[in-house]
């Protein structure tokens, strides 16, 4: 009988613990106002931060020459240079906005070392608590509309606007010194084989001319003319002049298999030079467009509230939490005494 009335003690319904809280009332104000007053003081101690934004969405990864040059490209599936990119080009652009490069170049050019006031002089790893400090303000996230959300935060207003437009705009450069990188690469090797074709254009050009000032233009029809010439001669009986066609066959037979060889060879290559140099003008648009690839819907501008900290909400929560504390304390210091 003794130990069920002890487990009873500590069995509390609605009415036992608005009893036991009204018991324990001033116990609680006090904590509750104590927390007040305490979590009132330690959020007007923190420093006041503001938050700027900017919205961008990526553009498609096409080829500016295929689009805009290249019309026997055109198929139906090409995209267009004014569309905007899926989760694959979103993807990219988080993951150039999450590289070291921009972290590098923002920190150097806002000089965040000494905004962030760390002191390289007393901090064993700077750059660490430097990276620390840049992601805890610095965010960007993906959204369901698939555009990217660039969000700074920062003590100065300005500041944290010019760091997300700044953010906005290395970002597209980045994208563009990559491209111009492979561009470049690209019109190197188209032009280098185009120079080649040219040459070798011109080098077979100058065969065919030696060739030709032998006596040589065109094989296959001098072919068949001075063989029917020499049969005529030969069948008439003229010697003299049977010899002389007989000459210029000997000179035909000498050069005309090199001449043949040449003349497919220079049409050949004419061909592939025109086409070498079509890739060679769609190749230069790339390397000279400066299209963005991105589209910037909303740039970021100068917050003139803060966005934290959240003074009331801090003091809420505070007092809040601390008076279900002491009460679930209180609670539990009853239940120990109730089972002594």
């Amino acid at each position: 009988m003794g130990k069920n009335k002890k487990k009873k003690a500590f069995v509390y319904d609605a009415f036992d613990l608005i009893q036991f809280t009204w018991d324990k009332k001033w116990i609680l104000i006090g904590t509750s106002v104590i927390a007040f007053i305490a979590s009132a003081i330690i959020s007007l101690t923190i420093t006041n931060r503001y938050l700027s934004r900017v919205i961008m969405f990526p553009a498609a990864s096409v080829s500016v020459s295929k689009n805009l040059v290249e019309t026997s490209v055109v198929t139906s599936d090409t995209k267009d240079i004014l569309t905007f990119g899926e989760d694959e080009e979103a993807e990219r652009l988080l993951q150039i906005l999450q590289s070291d490069k921009v972290r590098d170049y923002i920190t150097q050019k806002f000089r965040l070392m000494e905004h962030y006031e760390i002191d390289t002089s007393k901090i064993k790893y700077p750059y660490t608590l430097l990276v620390k400090k840049y992601k805890n303000n610095v965010k960007f996230r993906r959204t369901e509309f698939m555009s990217i959300e660039i969000e700074v935060l920062d003590t100065d207003a300005q500041m944290a606007a010019d760091i997300a437009n700044e953010i906005s705009n290395y970002v597209d450069s980045v994208f563009y010194k990559i491209k111009l990188a492979r561009a470049q690469e690209a019109y190197a090797i188209v032009d280098k084989e185009y120079k080649e074709s040219s040459l070798s254009i011109e080098r077979i050009t100058d065969s065919l001319r030696v060739i030709r000032s032998l006596g040589v233009q065109d094989y296959k029809a001098q072919s068949e003319a001075l063989n029917q010439a020499y049969a005529e001669a030969l069948g008439a009986g003229n010697l003299q002049v049977a010899n002389i066609v007989k000459k210029q066959l000997d000179i035909l037979a000498r050069y005309g298999g090199n001449y043949v060889e040449l003349d497919y060879k220079l049409e050949w290559e004419i061909e592939r030079n025109s086409l070498l140099k079509a890739k060679l003008a769609a190749a230069k648009v790339n390397l000279e467009s400066t299209i963005s690839n991105v589209f910037i819907v909303d740039r970021a501008n100068k917050s003139e509230r803060k966005a934290v900290p959240k003074r009331s909400v801090i003091v809420v929560i505070t007092t809040a939490s601390t008076f279900l504390l002491t009460l679930l304390l209180l609670l539990i210091a009853d239940n120990i005494k109730a089972r002594k």
